[in-house]
């Protein structure tokens, strides 16, 4: 791939530039440069996915399969909260910064030294809204400001050097059942938020806001509404209380100058009282950043009844497709299948199944990819309870895999556990959930693990490699150059596995479960890894599983490094 294709649209002059300060400190505030660049900077973390591409793969290999070993704590620091912490840290000019769902932190990356901190103030009636934990999942530098979202709705730019208040605007209101728990995407110079609350019968959407001003300038409905394109797809009223949830950020070509993102999926989750396709839901979009016009879409599952999402990352890769080199998107999603999808045209390259047991769909149309509804799918629409395979957990759910472009794999935490599912009736009421469904988790009767972390070919969906994590893992991966894998467990350990044989190679045990995914990073020459840990989030709320509730609550950020040589300053 050459320079032009790995960065886009960006002079010649700039490259050279932007490559030469990928080796030398950034004192200067991140620009676009910067978020062009995160991808290959190795010094600075500034994008949600360590990149626009959102590969969460790092050229870095001081820390590597014969070292990784000696890897130990440099430092660690509380997050002064009980709840679940699934934020990823971001790094810039040797300050690292992290997020809870109620505060910003700021910390000397060498020492681990308090900065400054800006807390959040919640109205205590506003928690009964959220749906699945008080957690926030990330943050973005650009400009001198860490701009992240908030539970109540707001988009909040802070100076990154005080910690104080630039911009603040609020998207939704949290009384009907809106709640921010992603991070934001800046793209082209625009700030793209997302919101959670699918299942609270909302109307999903995507704004666009000036990164300088917080003035909003665009807003993306994700469910059509009779006048636009996909309006049809709706009977009646069903769109304005349809779901199609943003919660997780999406990727940016900046050549193609195309935003992608994953919608969520329709509520309620009984398809019987939503006829039709439902657009966009259970789909990716790409968009104008400037604009928020829409380019293309892919509906992975029309019409989804058993709340499996379209959230998922939303890896870019090139790939070498029949013959022919194509640029992707990569999307391990919750319905068990994983799609490659041109990242141009939206064009379906590929589908396979990537878990072992799948019961709501025989398999997909060739050309479409739409699924073939199974016997135990026609069954729960005919309103019989029925086992399907995967729960709404999903083969995948949110934690962010990782793509190692030299081994050519995707690095997911992959789940096997099925639900007992039921459609209801209900009625839509303002800031309550609007599910029509029952479903229960089911263990397996043969103590089979419930997780995996597995190596996967994103071209045929064959697990090269898994190992057994039980409880699963939902922290998300981290690759590297240095032949690792990086992931953390719901019982509190940071691993590292050889990317290309599984093996566990090393492992440190952090104060509380982690669900967040690591980062890694070098300063003053050295390569850190950094990870947050607490145990919350969804899985440890409805997950039926013993283990969970040994597992001590607490929020930290923990700071690992290789031993410095004897006489090295600390």
């Amino acid at each position: 791939m050459s320079e032009s294709q790995l960065f886009g649209n960006v002079s010649s002059a700039s490259l050279a530039g932007l490559l030469l300060v990928c080796g030398a400190s950034w004192a200067a505030a991140p620009g676009q440069a910067d978020l062009l660049a995160d991808h290959v900077n190795t010094q600075d973390v500034v994008t949600y996915g360590m990149g626009l591409n959102v590969n969460r793969y790092s050229p870095l290999d001081q820390i590597n399969a014969s070292t990784v070993e000696h890897l130990a704590p440099a430092w660690t620091a509380s997050l002064d909260d009980d709840h679940g912490q699934e934020a990823q840290p971001l790094v810039h000019d040797g300050v690292i910064y992290a997020i809870t769902h109620k505060s910003t932190f700021a910390f000397d990356a060498r020492t681990g030294k308090p900065l400054w901190r800006h807390d959040l103030t919640y109205e205590k009636r506003m928690f009964r809204v959220v749906c699945c934990g008080m957690v926030a999942r990330g943050a973005v530098l650009y400009e001198g400001k860490l701009i992240r979202q908030t539970l109540d709705n707001h988009v909040l730019a802070l100076d990154m050097k005080t910690g104080k208040e630039v911009w603040n605007v609020q998207a939704a209101d949290w009384q009907d059942g809106y709640t921010m728990t992603g991070a934001p995407l800046v793209a082209n110079g625009v700030v793209i938020a997302g919101v959670a609350g699918g299942d609270m019968g909302v109307r999903g959407f995507l704004d666009g806001y000036d990164a300088a001003t917080g003035q909003k300038l665009w807003r993306f409905w994700t469910t059509a509404g009779p006048d636009d394109p996909g309006g049809k797809t709706w009977e009646g009223d069903a769109y304005l209380h349809g779901g199609g949830a943003t919660w997780l950020p999406g990727s940016y070509d900046p050549k193609l100058d195309l935003v992608y993102w994953g919608i969520g999926n329709p509520g309620p989750w009984n398809a019987i009282v939503r006829p039709g396709d439902n657009l966009y839901t259970d789909s990716v979009v790409a968009l104008r950043p400037k604009t928020g016009e829409r380019v293309w879409h892919y509906q992975y599952a029309p019409n989804d009844t058993f709340d499996y999402d379209g959230v998922n990352e939303l890896i870019q890769a090139d790939l070498q497709i029949d013959g022919k080199p194509r640029q992707v998107i990569l999307n391990a999603n919750r319905n068990g299948f994983f799609y490659v999808i041109d990242r141009a045209t939206g064009e379906l390259l590929k589908a396979n199944q990537f878990v072992d047991t799948l019961n709501w769909a025989t398999g997909l149309e060739p050309k479409t990819g739409k699924p073939i509804l199974s016997e135990v799918a026609q069954a729960v629409l005919a309103g019989q309870e029925q086992v399907v395979w995967p729960s709404n957990i999903g083969g995948k759910n949110w934690g962010p895999a990782s793509y190692n472009p030299n081994t050519g794999l995707v690095y997911l935490n992959g789940f096997e556990l099925s639900m007992k599912y039921k459609l209801l009736n209900a009625s839509w009421r303002r800031g309550m959930m609007y599910v029509a469904a029952d479903f229960s988790f089911r263990l397996p009767d043969d103590g089979k693990p419930l997780g995996y972390l597995r190596a996967v070919d994103p071209l045929t969906g064959k697990r090269i490699w898994e190992v057994p994590h039980d409880p699963p893992s939902n922290g998300g991966t981290l690759s590297t150059a240095g032949d690792l894998v990086f992931t953390g467990l719901m019982t509190g350990e940071l691993v590292a596995h050889h990317a290309r044989t599984s093996k566990l190679l090393w492992s440190h045990k952090t104060g509380s479960g982690i669900i967040g995914p690591p980062i890694t990073y070098d300063l003053d020459g050295e390569q850190y890894v950094a990870v947050m840990s607490g145990i919350g989030g969804l899985l440890a709320l409805y997950l039926p599983h013993p283990e969970l509730a040994k597992v001590p609550k607490g929020g930290s950020l923990t700071v690992f490094r290789l031993p410095r040589p004897a006489g090295a300053a600390n």
